[in-house]
């Protein structure tokens, strides 16, 4: 006689990523989503991932939102910061600009979370163009250390150390919840729901924003609007390096 297995559902964390534009926050998910480095850079409107991964003998669900560098309207930035459970703030090695703004993103991070202790990496991409770095490892390591925070540096490119900073960022948010009172499974499951609502409605937003500046624009330029990452990640694939 067989017995029935008991199915659990997997603990879900929300990981959002912050930082300028350009920096490789898109690179450095569909690297760790795919497999895939995508060489050409457009403008994040806010994609949203999610990906099953065991952590430490454990299978969890890992949700990504990519947001873009810089947000039109503070309510749709602080809407995603509000949904956020763990946080990667990416800059640019050889941009001491993004460096820079990674001590803004992380004011409005704090403001809108209103908690020092809310999982957050610090991550100094593109460490494989090294000869034309800026911020060197001892700068950002100081900040971090400021924060009380890790510092990792990482290569969309090459794949180095990409799924180390979102397992290590995972540790963190698990560590962090289970050290926070539990609610009652009625008031989560009410929490949660508020909390995407308030997700959708600032993405509605967003994208309507996105359709009037389309719309202003489409007659000079003469585009039609590109395809999400997702689907320009596959059919790129060719063209991806992998090392």
């Amino acid at each position: 006689m067989s017995k029935a297995k008991s199915t659990q559902p997997a603990v879900i964390h929300k990981v959002i990523m912050v930082g300028s534009g350009g920096v490789g926050k898109s690179a450095l998910t569909l690297q760790f989503m795919y497999d895939e480095f995508v060489e050409d850079y457009e403008p994040t409107k806010a994609d949203s991932y999610r990906k099953k991964v065991v952590l430490d003998g454990e299978e969890v669900q890992i949700d990504i939102l990519d947001t873009a560098g810089q947000e039109d309207y503070a309510a749709i930035r602080d809407n995603y910061f509000r949904s956020g459970e763990g946080f990667l703030c990416v800059f640019s090695i050889t941009e001491q600009e993004s460096f820079q703004a990674s001590a803004e993103f992380r004011e409005q991070i704090l403001r809108v979370k209103n908690d020092e202790n809310i999982p957050f990496l610090l991550v100094g991409n593109k460490m494989d163009l090294d000869t034309k770095r800026q911020v060197s490892f001892e700068e950002a390591s100081r900040k971090a250390s400021e924060w009380k925070v890790m510092y990792v540096e990482t290569s969309a490119k090459t794949r180095a150390n990409v799924d180390k900073v979102f397992y290590d960022l995972l540790r963190k948010m698990t560590a962090y919840k289970l050290s926070k009172p539990k609610l009652s499974s009625r008031k989560a499951s009410k929490k949660i729901k508020h909390e995407q609502a308030k997700l959708e409605h600032a993405k509605q937003e967003q994208a309507k924003h996105e359709q009037a500046k389309h719309e202003n624009t489409i007659s000079e330029h003469g585009n039609v609007p590109a395809d999400r990452k997702l689907k320009r990640a596959h059919k790129k694939k060719k063209r991806c390096v992998l090392m």
